[in-house]
Protein backbone atom coordinates (compact mmCIF):
# COMPACT_ATOMS: atom_id res chain seq x y z
CA UNK A 1 0.00 0.00 0.00
CA UNK A 2 3.03 2.48 0.49
CA UNK A 3 4.20 1.58 -3.08
CA UNK A 4 0.57 3.00 -4.15
CA UNK A 5 0.54 5.88 -2.21
CA UNK A 6 3.88 6.91 -3.12
CA UNK A 7 3.67 5.97 -7.00
CA UNK A 8 0.48 8.34 -7.13
CA UNK A 9 2.29 11.11 -5.13
CA UNK A 10 4.41 12.25 -8.59
CA UNK A 11 1.99 14.59 -10.74
CA UNK A 12 3.70 13.41 -14.12
CA UNK A 13 2.62 9.68 -12.75
CA UNK A 14 -0.89 11.04 -12.17
CA UNK A 15 -0.78 12.29 -15.38
CA UNK A 16 0.18 9.06 -17.09
CA UNK A 17 -2.69 7.04 -15.23
CA UNK A 18 -5.11 9.78 -16.43
CA UNK A 19 -3.92 9.10 -20.02
CA UNK A 20 -4.20 5.79 -19.52
CA UNK A 21 -8.25 6.48 -18.01
CA UNK A 22 -8.63 8.71 -21.35
CA UNK A 23 -7.40 5.67 -23.65
CA UNK A 24 -5.88 2.22 -22.44
CA UNK A 25 -3.78 0.20 -23.84
CA UNK A 26 -1.26 2.90 -25.21
CA UNK A 27 2.62 2.92 -26.15
CA UNK A 28 5.22 4.34 -24.76
CA UNK A 29 5.49 6.38 -28.04
CA UNK A 30 1.78 7.65 -27.58
CA UNK A 31 2.31 8.37 -23.86
CA UNK A 32 5.70 10.43 -24.46
CA UNK A 33 3.64 12.49 -26.66
CA UNK A 34 1.77 13.69 -24.24
CA UNK A 35 4.61 14.87 -21.40
CA UNK A 36 7.45 17.32 -21.67
CA UNK A 37 10.14 15.06 -20.68
CA UNK A 38 12.64 12.48 -22.02
CA UNK A 39 11.67 9.27 -22.65
CA UNK A 40 13.96 7.76 -20.70
CA UNK A 41 12.06 9.86 -17.27
CA UNK A 42 8.62 8.39 -18.74
CA UNK A 43 9.80 5.04 -18.57
CA UNK A 44 11.10 5.39 -15.14
CA UNK A 45 7.83 6.51 -13.95
CA UNK A 46 5.79 4.19 -15.99
CA UNK A 47 8.44 1.32 -14.00
CA UNK A 48 7.42 3.06 -10.57
CA UNK A 49 3.68 2.78 -11.33
CA UNK A 50 3.60 -1.15 -12.80
CA UNK A 51 6.41 -1.86 -9.50
CA UNK A 52 3.24 -0.34 -7.57
CA UNK A 53 0.69 -2.31 -9.33
CA UNK A 54 -1.55 0.46 -10.36
CA UNK A 55 -0.67 -0.35 -14.38
CA UNK A 56 0.11 -3.46 -16.12
CA UNK A 57 1.60 -4.35 -19.76
CA UNK A 58 1.25 -6.38 -22.50
CA UNK A 59 3.26 -7.35 -25.50
CA UNK A 60 2.02 -8.12 -28.71
CA UNK A 61 4.36 -8.09 -32.32
CA UNK A 62 6.65 -5.72 -31.14
CA UNK A 63 5.07 -3.23 -29.20
CA UNK A 64 4.25 -2.96 -25.57
CA UNK A 65 0.97 -1.59 -24.27
CA UNK A 66 0.15 0.25 -20.72
CA UNK A 67 -2.74 -0.87 -19.29
CA UNK A 68 -4.78 1.01 -15.73
CA UNK A 69 -4.89 -1.75 -13.01
CA UNK A 70 -8.57 -1.60 -11.65
CA UNK A 71 -7.51 -4.27 -9.41
CA UNK A 72 -4.91 -2.50 -7.60
CA UNK A 73 -7.20 0.58 -6.85
CA UNK A 74 -9.91 -1.77 -5.29
CA UNK A 75 -6.75 -2.69 -3.07
CA UNK A 76 -7.26 0.77 -1.98
CA UNK A 77 -11.16 0.51 -1.52
CA UNK A 78 -10.81 -2.92 0.25
CA UNK A 79 -8.17 -2.42 2.75
CA UNK A 80 -8.33 1.50 3.36
CA UNK A 81 -10.04 4.05 1.64
CA UNK A 82 -13.41 2.26 2.33
CA UNK A 83 -12.60 3.11 6.18
CA UNK A 84 -13.18 7.35 5.81
CA UNK A 85 -14.70 7.38 1.88
CA UNK A 86 -16.21 4.90 0.60
CA UNK A 87 -18.11 7.09 -2.29
CA UNK A 88 -14.41 8.35 -3.32
CA UNK A 89 -13.31 4.85 -3.10
CA UNK A 90 -16.20 3.83 -5.77
CA UNK A 91 -15.24 5.99 -8.23
CA UNK A 92 -11.53 4.88 -8.17
CA UNK A 93 -12.51 1.50 -8.71
CA UNK A 94 -14.17 2.43 -12.47
CA UNK A 95 -10.39 4.22 -12.93
CA UNK A 96 -10.68 2.58 -16.39
CA UNK A 97 -13.11 3.11 -19.57
CA UNK A 98 -14.28 0.99 -22.35
CA UNK A 99 -11.42 0.77 -24.72
CA UNK A 100 -11.67 1.51 -28.68
CA UNK A 101 -10.95 -0.99 -30.90
CA UNK A 102 -8.43 0.20 -33.52
CA UNK A 103 -8.13 -1.54 -37.09
CA UNK A 104 -4.43 -2.74 -36.73
CA UNK A 105 -4.74 -3.59 -33.04
CA UNK A 106 -6.05 -6.91 -33.36
CA UNK A 107 -3.89 -9.08 -30.85
CA UNK A 108 -3.91 -6.20 -28.24
CA UNK A 109 -5.70 -7.47 -25.35
CA UNK A 110 -8.73 -5.84 -23.85
CA UNK A 111 -8.29 -5.77 -20.54
CA UNK A 112 -5.86 -6.54 -18.22
CA UNK A 113 -5.83 -6.77 -14.51
CA UNK A 114 -2.83 -8.27 -12.21
CA UNK A 115 -2.41 -8.80 -8.37
CA UNK A 116 -0.23 -9.96 -6.56
CA UNK A 117 -0.84 -13.12 -3.60
CA UNK A 118 1.31 -14.06 -0.91
CA UNK A 119 1.28 -17.51 -1.95
CA UNK A 120 2.24 -20.56 -4.12
CA UNK A 121 1.05 -20.98 -7.71
CA UNK A 122 -0.09 -24.06 -6.84
CA UNK A 123 -2.94 -22.26 -4.10
CA UNK A 124 -3.78 -20.07 -6.37
CA UNK A 125 -4.41 -23.51 -8.85
CA UNK A 126 -6.78 -24.85 -6.44
CA UNK A 127 -8.44 -21.23 -5.79
CA UNK A 128 -9.08 -21.20 -9.33
CA UNK A 129 -10.43 -24.70 -9.73
CA UNK A 130 -11.88 -26.00 -6.65
CA UNK A 131 -15.67 -25.23 -6.12
CA UNK A 132 -15.19 -25.00 -2.48
CA UNK A 133 -12.92 -22.68 -3.07
CA UNK A 134 -14.42 -20.36 -6.15
CA UNK A 135 -17.81 -20.29 -4.12
CA UNK A 136 -16.28 -18.08 -1.54
CA UNK A 137 -14.75 -15.34 -3.47
CA UNK A 138 -16.74 -15.74 -7.31
CA UNK A 139 -19.79 -14.18 -6.25
CA UNK A 140 -20.85 -17.54 -4.43
CA UNK A 141 -20.47 -18.97 -7.43
CA UNK A 142 -18.61 -22.75 -7.46
CA UNK A 143 -17.26 -23.94 -10.87
CA UNK A 144 -18.50 -26.74 -11.89
CA UNK A 145 -17.02 -29.37 -14.17
CA UNK A 146 -13.70 -31.64 -15.36
CA UNK A 147 -10.87 -29.17 -15.71
CA UNK A 148 -9.37 -30.17 -18.88
CA UNK A 149 -9.20 -28.84 -22.38
CA UNK A 150 -11.76 -29.36 -24.40
CA UNK A 151 -14.51 -29.67 -21.26
CA UNK A 152 -17.41 -27.85 -20.44
CA UNK A 153 -17.69 -26.02 -17.24
CA UNK A 154 -20.82 -24.00 -15.05
CA UNK A 155 -20.37 -21.41 -12.39
CA UNK A 156 -23.49 -22.67 -10.23
CA UNK A 157 -25.03 -20.33 -7.32
CA UNK A 158 -25.79 -21.43 -4.11
CA UNK A 159 -29.51 -22.67 -5.60
CA UNK A 160 -27.49 -24.76 -8.83
CA UNK A 161 -28.36 -22.40 -10.83
CA UNK A 162 -26.32 -20.96 -13.76
CA UNK A 163 -24.30 -17.57 -13.51
CA UNK A 164 -21.73 -18.41 -16.21
CA UNK A 165 -20.62 -21.15 -18.46
CA UNK A 166 -18.18 -22.16 -20.76
CA UNK A 167 -15.48 -24.55 -22.14
CA UNK A 168 -11.71 -24.67 -21.14
CA UNK A 169 -9.76 -23.98 -23.84
CA UNK A 170 -5.77 -24.29 -22.60
CA UNK A 171 -5.04 -25.94 -19.24
CA UNK A 172 -1.94 -26.11 -17.92
CA UNK A 173 -1.51 -26.27 -14.11
CA UNK A 174 -0.60 -24.42 -11.78
CA UNK A 175 0.46 -21.56 -14.92
CA UNK A 176 -2.34 -20.75 -17.36
CA UNK A 177 -6.20 -21.59 -17.41
CA UNK A 178 -7.67 -20.11 -20.80
CA UNK A 179 -11.58 -20.45 -20.85
CA UNK A 180 -14.76 -19.09 -22.67
CA UNK A 181 -16.93 -16.83 -20.66
CA UNK A 182 -20.55 -16.57 -21.10
CA UNK A 183 -22.21 -14.50 -18.55
CA UNK A 184 -25.86 -15.84 -17.98
CA UNK A 185 -27.08 -14.44 -15.07
CA UNK A 186 -28.08 -10.74 -16.39
CA UNK A 187 -30.82 -10.16 -19.06
CA UNK A 188 -28.29 -7.94 -20.87
CA UNK A 189 -25.31 -10.19 -21.47
CA UNK A 190 -27.30 -13.87 -21.22
CA UNK A 191 -27.82 -13.57 -25.22
CA UNK A 192 -24.67 -12.21 -25.89
CA UNK A 193 -21.92 -14.81 -27.99
CA UNK A 194 -18.81 -16.18 -25.45
CA UNK A 195 -16.07 -13.90 -24.73
CA UNK A 196 -12.39 -15.27 -23.39
CA UNK A 197 -10.58 -15.40 -20.19
CA UNK A 198 -6.74 -15.89 -19.80
CA UNK A 199 -5.78 -16.57 -16.33
CA UNK A 200 -1.74 -16.70 -15.76
CA UNK A 201 0.15 -17.61 -12.38
CA UNK A 202 3.76 -16.95 -12.07
CA UNK A 203 5.85 -17.18 -8.91
CA UNK A 204 7.77 -14.07 -8.39
CA UNK A 205 11.76 -15.14 -7.89
CA UNK A 206 12.59 -11.60 -6.75
CA UNK A 207 9.81 -11.81 -3.93
CA UNK A 208 9.58 -15.16 -2.82
CA UNK A 209 6.48 -16.70 -1.79
CA UNK A 210 4.24 -14.45 -3.69
CA UNK A 211 2.68 -15.35 -6.78
CA UNK A 212 1.90 -12.75 -9.73
CA UNK A 213 -2.03 -13.66 -10.76
CA UNK A 214 -2.68 -11.85 -14.24
CA UNK A 215 -6.75 -12.23 -15.43
CA UNK A 216 -6.79 -10.96 -19.19
CA UNK A 217 -10.80 -10.81 -20.58
CA UNK A 218 -10.79 -10.53 -24.77
CA UNK A 219 -12.68 -11.70 -27.58
CA UNK A 220 -15.67 -9.68 -26.46
CA UNK A 221 -17.00 -7.88 -29.47
CA UNK A 222 -19.99 -9.51 -29.80
CA UNK A 223 -19.98 -9.23 -26.25
CA UNK A 224 -19.99 -5.39 -24.47
CA UNK A 225 -22.37 -6.25 -22.07
CA UNK A 226 -20.46 -9.04 -20.65
CA UNK A 227 -16.82 -6.61 -21.23
CA UNK A 228 -18.53 -3.56 -18.72
CA UNK A 229 -19.64 -6.39 -16.25
CA UNK A 230 -16.35 -8.02 -15.83
CA UNK A 231 -14.48 -4.80 -16.15
CA UNK A 232 -15.12 -3.97 -12.54
CA UNK A 233 -16.51 -7.26 -11.39
CA UNK A 234 -12.55 -8.73 -12.29
CA UNK A 235 -10.82 -6.85 -10.04
CA UNK A 236 -13.64 -7.75 -6.66
CA UNK A 237 -13.08 -11.20 -7.85
CA UNK A 238 -9.18 -10.72 -8.17
CA UNK A 239 -9.24 -8.74 -4.25
CA UNK A 240 -11.28 -11.71 -3.17
CA UNK A 241 -9.02 -14.67 -4.41
CA UNK A 242 -6.14 -12.82 -2.66
CA UNK A 243 -8.20 -12.45 0.92
CA UNK A 244 -8.76 -15.78 1.13
CA UNK A 245 -5.87 -17.42 0.08
CA UNK A 246 -4.15 -14.98 2.51
CA UNK A 247 -6.85 -14.73 5.13
CA UNK A 248 -8.64 -17.78 4.53
CA UNK A 249 -12.01 -16.32 4.98
CA UNK A 250 -14.10 -14.49 2.15
CA UNK A 251 -13.61 -11.05 1.36
CA UNK A 252 -17.27 -10.18 3.05
CA UNK A 253 -16.67 -11.41 6.18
Amino acid sequence: MDDIFKALADPSRRTLLDLLYEKDGRTLNELCAHLQMSRFGVMKHLRILEEAGLLTTRRAGREKYHYLNPAAIRQIHDQWVSKYAEPWAAGLSRLKQELEREPDMERKPRHVQRIAIRTSPEQVWSALTAPEKTSQYWYNGALRGEVRAGAPYEILNPQGKPQARGEFLAVEPPRRLEMTWQLLELAETAEEKPSRLTWEIEARADFPGVTLVTVVHDEFEEAPNTARVLEEGLAIVLSGMKTLIETGRPLSS
